[in-house]
């Protein structure tokens, strides 16, 4: 796969007129090369591909990115890299403006010389949109362990007990069922604080009458999965029933409707119309979904501003409508779909219907 995506960033560098490219974001580092280490910088030339790195990973490095020559600095990363440059007759370098700090950009330019310094902010990013089926299969995974996860948890909600401690709860059976990490903050949101879109779990305690959202994911294999559910602890009153079925009919119609071809605004306004023809557009304020991948946001994006860029097979975005209600509590119901040529594949397993406790 790694030989696979150098000849596709290859392919980009040439269509830009560039010579090679450094890498210095850690999830495009492993994206190319399969190196997890926290210290490295890739220099990739239309011929060559060098990961430089310290003692700690250089015997790391060499068991997880064969297609690299491994190089240890004798001063500093910039000097090797320059030596490499001129040994390989590169005249024009690609680096990711967007993460490099003002700082470094300076070093960089002050040390390159005659090399010129092109931005290639988002180049990574857009190869790593659609998924190879080794990718596939690891956010599969991910997405099982937090459906199992989740399943374990559902009996444990109940009035009294604190979101904070579920929270903790849910991170450690994903974990003990094979996460490597959490893929963000888990959210769990419980009565008027479920209106909050990121509620981070707190010390609130659930109560009877309550709904509860919770949003959370799971890595496996650094791969991130993305899923919410939101679920009401006693009898649900009308309203309660109403702002849920309408959430997860806009879901369903979602999921329903995506396919290749659509842009994201396309997918957005197949949500976002029926809670709005509901009388809640006030009430949804957040784009219908993302991308999921190394990153849980990445590329694309489903909203309403994304106009242009059309949703291809191998894409993985989440569908996830919500509506809140401040001083009253809201509902999101979210799951992760791999985008096809005629539909939508979803990695989502656990059932969405009204769950009472």
């Amino acid at each position: 796969m790694t030989i696979a995506r150098l000849e596709q960033l290859r392919t980009a560098l040439g269509e830009r007129g560039l010579d090679a490219v450094v890498i210095n974001k850690p999830h495009n580092r492993f994206y190319l090369s399969g190196f997890t280490g926290s210290a490295g910088v890739l220099l990739i030339t239309l011929k060559k591909a060098y990961l430089i790195t310290d003692f700690r990973y250089t015997e790391q490095a060499a068991a997880q990115a064969p297609a690299f020559e491994i190089l240890k600095p004798e001063s500093t990363n910039i000097a090797l890299i320059v030596k490499l440059l001129e040994q390989d007759q590169v005249k024009r370098l690609g680096f990711e403006s967007d993460f490099l700090t003002v700082d470094q950009h300076v070093e960089y330019q002050g040390n390159l010389g005659s090399h010129e310094l092109v931005s290639v902010s988002g180049m990574v990013e857009a190869l790593r949109m659609l998924k190879d089926e080794d990718e596939l299969n690891r956010m599969r995974k991910a997405a099982a362990i937090a459906d199992a996860a989740w399943a374990d948890l559902i009996p444990l909600i109940k009035p009294g007990v604190v979101e904070r401690d579920l929270a903790i709860e849910l991170e450690y059976k994903m974990k003990k069922l094979g996460a490597e990490g959490l893929a963000f903050d888990i959210i769990a949101a419980s009565g008027v604080r479920s209106s909050l879109p990121h509620g981070r779990a707190s010390e609130k305690q659930i109560a009877q009458g309550d709904l509860v959202t919770f949003d959370f994911g799971a890595i496996y294999e650094g791969y991130c999965s993305d899923m919410t559910r939101t679920v009401m602890v006693g009898d649900p009153t009308a309203k309660q029933r109403e702002i849920y079925e309408i959430v997860l009919e806009a879901e369903q119609r979602g999921v329903a409707a995506c396919k290749a071809g659509m842009t994201g605004k396309d997918l957005d306004e197949v949500c976002r119309s029926y809670i709005r023809e509901k009388g809640y557009a006030d009430a949804f304020g957040h784009g219908t979904g993302h991308g999921v991948g190394i990153d849980v946001h990445e590329a694309p994006r489903v909203s309403g501003r994304c106009e242009k860029d059309r949703l291809l097979p191998g894409m993985i975005v989440t569908i996830e409508p919500g509506i809140y209600l401040p001083g009253w509590g809201g509902v999101r119901i979210e799951d992760m779909v791999l985008v096809t040529e005629t539909g939508c594949e979803s990695f989502s397993k656990s059932p969405k219907d009204l769950l009472i406790l």
